[in-house]
This record gives structure tokens, sequence and C-alpha cells, in this order.
């Protein structure tokens, strides 16, 4: 995705050290402490929460390490957040991106995962907060398997370019 502003990329160290964190986080061998971050952001309900939880100040901290040259702006801070808050519910990294893994159908299924509706819905989300909010409930429908750094990568950089790629991506059903 080089043609997009690089305000709206992770640097490559930062996804670097974003992926790092979320295997140490996810990986079923986690320590203590990465087991004990991992709950922490799981119950975090909105980005206010995420921020709040030292969970996710250590992945913060984590990323301003790998990334020293960085100035968050405030709304980078949200979509960190988001991030965060997440990708501790992805279980395992597959090749899919969101819009693929909504769309994905089992073998013998007819139904996407994630319907339509609820796909616009996502869509037209006014904020990252309000999808947060809704891909917090997706993550289940989708068995909670993706690529975390298209996760990351659709996060941070949401707007209408990603919105547009997402609209291409998903499989939309044809009609009866």
């Amino acid at each position: 995705m080089s043609n997009r502003n690089p305000d709206y990329t992770l640097a490559s160290p930062v996804m670097s050290a974003y992926l790092s964190w979320w295997r140490a986080i996810s990986s079923e061998k986690a320590n203590g402490t990465a087991r004990a971050d991992r709950a922490e952001l799981r119950r975090a309900h909105d980005l206010s929460a995420v921020a709040m939880t030292p969970a996710y100040q250590r992945f913060y901290r984590k990323l301003v390490e790998a990334g020293p040259d960085e100035k968050w702006k405030d709304w980078q801070l949200e979509r960190l957040a988001a991030i965060a808050g997440l990708a501790v519910h992805i279980k395992s990294d597959s090749s899919l991106n969101l819009p693929e893994a909504m769309s994905h159908r089992d073998k013998g299924s007819d139904r996407n995962p994630v319907s339509e509706l609820r796909f616009a819905r996502l869509l037209d989300a006014p904020d990252v907060e309000a999808l947060f909010s809704g891909l917090r409930r997706v993550m289940p429908l989708i068995d909670k398997q993706l690529n975390p750094a298209a996760l990351a990568n659709d996060l941070f950089g949401w707007g209408e370019q990603v919105k547009k790629q997402w609209a291409y991506a998903y499989a939309w059903p044809p009609k009866p």
C-alpha cells in the first residue's frame, strides 16, 4: 500500500515491534504477564478503557522504543489503542484480511460469517471508536482468525481508501 499517506501507515520498525508483541501475547506458551495483559485488554470495552490499561501502556512504550522518531498524534494514539484492543482477540494468524475473513464461508455453508448488513454498518462507522466496537463483536464470528498485520494496517489507515478496499475484498453474496 505504498500510495498511502505516511501518517496513516505504521513504520516498518513499529510494525515489527507490534507483530513481536502480538506473537508473545497470543502464544499458547505466553508467560504470566503476557496472559494477564491479554486478559486485561480483552475486557476493555472501548478505546478509553484500552488506553487506560497498564497492558496497553506497555504495548505503547514498546512501539515508542521501536520508532523513536515517531511523534504520535492524538488520532494515531486512538488507532493504536484500537489495534491493541482488537489484536488480543486474534487466536491465530491467517492469510485473510478483515473483509476476507468476514466473508470467508466454511465448506458447506451458504452464508458469510458477517452479514452484508453488518459489514455495511462497519463501513459506515463514523469514527474509530464505533469501528472498534463493531469489530470487537465481529471477532467471534470469524473464529478469531486473521492476519494481524492486515488488521494493524487497516485500522491505522482507516478512511475512505481502506473502506473502498474492504468493499472490493468482501465477498458480497449473490442475490437469489
